[in-house]
């Protein structure tokens, strides 16, 4: 019999359907072994020795593959073909070496692309020894993550109350979004103006044309600059003879973009299908690991943590097999494409993302997906596909007319385009504006010489436009193409910066949280060279250079950790005032915006002699008067001063509280306030007056009198209950926004706006839950809610919740943290099972539901002996408990439970006293 390990149930449960009974397949669950969260994990005086830890879920897998190991006569590691997948089966071959488990059976690493009968017996028998290179760049990195992470967020915690962490990736995507948000605040807007006319030719043929010269001069966009001179030129333009100087049209070729590695695949998912880049490789392992096609199970696609582009040469005979029958040989060219990586490292060469088997049309598998699973396969067969197919041919057309008057002569153009042949947009056109509107019109047709009539004139004002903020599309392909991080590791990056609340989207785009602001303005301040995009990305091609056995991994950690430490060691004598001095400069334009009255932004207003500076609190940043105790004034870091007033409640370092005006109904005062647990809005004074806590995604900076209101008539009606008839409510409660109806409560994404959820939306919710889509809500200290799995085969229900330290499964009374590799979004019912039975096993709880008991534990002594109490006797006569002591209560409890033969155990002897 031979063993092979991989990382999770759903795979295993696929594979083992390929091999037969000479193969037994088990999961790890991901990496068994991490490093302690504690100082010391890794040690830089040991020459970076790193202590891996066993716990829990971890010690239970292993003990599994030890005992499956019994009667094994070979052991085959079959984990991820990337870097973690090689970590993974080091660390399951560590562990059993150190359980001195293995007794001589041969070790063979193995890796498949694609979870398919082929590719599995395929890579069998082309087996390999796991790989060092690969394993120490997966060390270097996960010591380098550690090492900033546990040095450099304590200095964070003693000289910027309120941050969180940093990281040596994640401190360096923050800085793009707040770079990007300094951008926006620095911008002033600048007007132009634009002058086109609408002209037809003799045949009564209309287009446009922009004025693009005069008298010799090229006039570019911003160019006109003034109401006055637009007018001069559309009165010339008024008047003059237009005809065709020159004509002439180019023949274009549009060609296919390459299929999806893992950074374009989060892109376009976010751009089309709006999933999240973590949502997006949550629904792609789950097509990759392998989902139930008509009774059979089968991995849907390849790999999809990949750097590759290029696909297999039978992949690519199978495309050009349906390219032909789904659309005709005039869309097959002539010669299969080939695809390269254009990054400087190819991490570990894998193909890029495509389906298993291209002639599975998306409409052939979708009734047995979930809606998600259908519309992410879709999207990865149509660009597979489309990166085969002939390329598009397009003809661009570009005229230049001439306009006479006065003596003058004034130039104008018009630009067009014509598709001849649509190639692979027929199928595909990737989720972007590609070309500029007026380039995609169609012009009529013209020859040098014709005359031209005037129908129209237009001189419109514009101006111009800050930068856009980031999506996590658009912040994911920056980050690559500054070679920062890698792949697999965007959509945790992304997800840690909302995490830790230093980020929020609005309205699909990243915004940076005050806290953020301060973090990135400190680390740029003190540790400038650790958020630097060429130091980053230098680093990240050092461990590409291990990953290669180019370089030892231990060389990059020294190299990195003396410059560390002689940084983190100036910041032990760093005083507040200089902290703050720091941020003053850096975060000027954010925390003292410009004044409309052209006053000192950073003048206090109430005692008109202070300055305004950033002050540091027990909750964190705020802007306060340097005149206190004098001037009492506090705000908020992005509130400026003239949005009302505002007075310190507690002194120096006490939160602000800004008037926002009154309501118009009850004439109460309405005010912003900073609390315990994060910003609030009130309605007037007194023992308990309305208040409502701001959502998570809301600035304190964002809030006005209007949205206050909003938020204090809370919870209010938003729909009807479509069988019912009874109110469906939307409230911001304990565990945040949900939306009610009766008994029944719902989550609301935190993509959506409670202030603006629509009665639809609400009852797309209700009716979600009420079918199976979660568990319920609760008040008060009982379960926080979840989605419900479905019933356990032991009897009760099984629902994976969000919990202060991770997600979990709650079966009854037993608790199961999900493993790291397993996402609260992703868990099937057959994952929990595995984990609630191996906890119950652990921790001799048994689950199921109200009613069930814990399993019979050895009963426990009380600590202190009590005064002799009597008991009565099976025959009902007194004795005193000093001869026969009393039971302990579960003990009893156990006994009472499981009959006689259950019979507590006898006490130890009580304590002295």
């Amino acid at each position: 019999m031979k063993l092979l390990v991989v990382e999770s149930p759903a795979k295993a449960k696929t594979i083992n359907k390929y091999l037969g009974s000479d193969y037994e397949v088990v999961a790890s669950f991901g990496h068994i072994r991490d490093l302690p969260a504690k100082d010391g994990s890794v040690d830089p005086e040991d020459d970076f020795r790193m202590l891996w830890e066993i716990e829990g879920r971890g010690a239970k897998q292993v003990s599994e593959i030890v005992k499956a190991l019994k009667g094994a006569d070979k052991l085959i590691l079959a984990t991820d073909p990337d870097r973690e997948g090689e970590a993974i089966s080091w660390h399951v071959l560590e562990a059993l070496n150190q359980k001195r488990a293995l007794k001589g059976i041969p070790v063979e690493r193995v890796t498949f692309n694609a979870v398919t009968k082929d590719a599995v017996q395929k890579a069998l028998a082309n087996p390999r020894q796991v790989d060092q290179a690969l394993v120490d760049a997966y060390l270097a990195r996960r010591a380098l993550d550690y090492l900033v992470g546990f040095t450099l967020s304590p200095v964070l915690w003693r000289k910027l109350p309120g941050a969180r962490s940093a990281g040596r990736v994640q401190s360096v995507a923050l800085r793009i979004v707040c770079d990007r948000e300094r951008e926006i605040e620095a911008f002033r807007a600048r007007e132009y103006w634009s002058l086109v006319a609408t002209l037809a030719t003799a045949r009564g043929g209309e287009f446009e044309a922009r004025l693009v010269g005069a008298d010799g001069k090229k006039i570019s966009r911003l160019d006109i600059g003034t109401g006055e001179e637009a007018k001069a030129f559309k009165a010339a333009l008024e008047t003059a003879a237009f005809a065709v100087s020159n004509v002439e049209a180019k023949p274009v070729k549009r060609h296919p973009h390459p299929p999806f590695q893992t950074s374009t695949l989060q892109q376009e998912a976010s751009r089309k299908l709006g999933m999240a880049p973590a949502r997006a490789m949550q629904v792609a392992q789950r097509l990759y690991e392998g989902v139930d096609i008509g009774g059979e199970t089968v991995g849907l696609i390849t790999y999809m943590r990949t750097d590759g582009v290029d696909m297999d040469s039978s992949a690519i005979a199978a495309a050009r097999s349906v390219i032909s029958k789904e659309f005709g040989a005039r869309y097959v060219p002539n010669a299969p494409r080939k695809y390269t990586v254009k990054a400087k490292n190819a991490q570990e060469a894998h193909e890029a993302i495509r389906p298993t088997d291209l002639a599975r049309l998306p409409a052939m598998v979708a009734r047995h997906l979930e809606p998600e699973q259908a519309k992410l396969y879709e999207l990865i067969w149509t660009r597979t596909i489309a990166s085969q197919m002939e390329s598009a041919e397009m003809e661009r057309t570009s005229v230049d007319i001439s306009a006479t008057v006065s003596g003058r002569q004034l130039e104008l153009r018009a630009s067009g385009q014509v598709v001849l042949f649509d190639g692979f947009l027929k199928l595909y056109q990737e989720g972007r504006d590609d070309e500029e509107d007026e380039d995609s019109r169609k012009l009529p047709p013209m020859k040098a010489g014709d005359p031209l009539e005037k129908r129209a004139i237009a001189a419109d004002q514009h101006f111009t436009e800050p930068p856009p903020r980031y999506s996590e599309a658009s912040l994911v392909k920056r980050m690559e193409e500054l070679g920062i991080g890698r792949p697999s590791t965007y959509a945790a990056t992304l997800s840690t910066l909302r995490d830790r609340e230093y980020v929020r989207i609005e309205k699909k785009r990243l915004v940076p949280e005050d806290k953020g602001m301060l973090v990135t303005a400190f680390l740029e301040s003190f540790f400038k060279r650790y958020v630097e995009f060429d130091f980053t990305a230098n680093l990240e091609e050092k461990l590409d250079r291990v990953s290669n056995a180019e370089i030892d991994f231990k060389v990059v950690l020294r190299e990195f950790w003396d410059e560390f430490t002689r940084a983190i060691g100036e910041t032990k004598d760093l005083r507040v005032t200089e902290v703050l001095e720091a941020l003053n400069g850096v975060l000027g334009a954010h925390v003292f915006p410009t004044r409309e009255d052209g006053g000192d932004p950073r003048s206090c207003q109430v005692c008109g002699t202070g300055t305004l500076s950033l002050k540091l609190g027990k909750f964190g940043a705020f802007v306060g008067c340097s005149n206190y105790p004098e001037c009492r004034y506090t705000r908020p870091l992005t509130v400026s001063a003239a949005d009302g007033e505002a007075t310190a409640e507690g002194g120096q370092g006490a939160p602000g509280v800004r008037i926002l005006g009154k309501d118009p109904v009850t004439e109460q005062e309405v005010t912003l306030r900073d609390g315990r647990f994060g910003p609030y809005v009130q309605l007037g004074e007194g023992e308990k007056p309305k208040r409502s806590s701001l959502p998570k995604g809301m600035s304190a900076g964002d809030v006005g009198l209007e949205k206050a209101l909003a938020l204090l008539s809370l919870p209010r009606e938003v729909a009807r209950h479509p069988e019912s008839g009874e109110p469906i409510l939307v409230g911001i409660g304990r565990y945040g926004p949900y939306v009610q109806h009766g008994k029944t409560y719902a989550n609301i994404d935190r993509d959506d706006d409670i202030l603006e959820l629509g009665g639809n939306r609400a009852i797309d919710l209700i009716v979600a839950k009420e079918s199976g889509g979660g568990g319920r809500r609760f008040g008060g200290g009982a379960a926080v809610p979840g989605r419900e799995l479905g019933e356990h085969p032991a009897g009760g229900a099984l629902v994976v919740r969000a919990g202060k330290y991770g997600p979990y499964v709650n079966w009854g009374k037993v608790n199961a943290t999900l493993p790291k590799a397993l996402a609260q979004d992703s868990i099937t019912l057959e994952q929990a099972v595995e984990l609630v039975n191996a906890k119950a096993e652990s921790s001799g709880v048994k689950g199921g539901g109200k009613g069930k008991a814990k399993a019979p534990a050895k009963a426990k002594a009380p600590a202190r002996a009590k005064a002799p109490a009597k008991a009565k006797a099976a025959d009902g006569s007194a004795a005193k408990a000093a001869a026969k002591p009393k039971a302990p209560a579960k003990a009893k409890a156990s006994a009472k439970t499981t009959g006689a033969s259950a019979a507590a155990p006898k006490p130890k002897a009580a304590a002295k006293g």
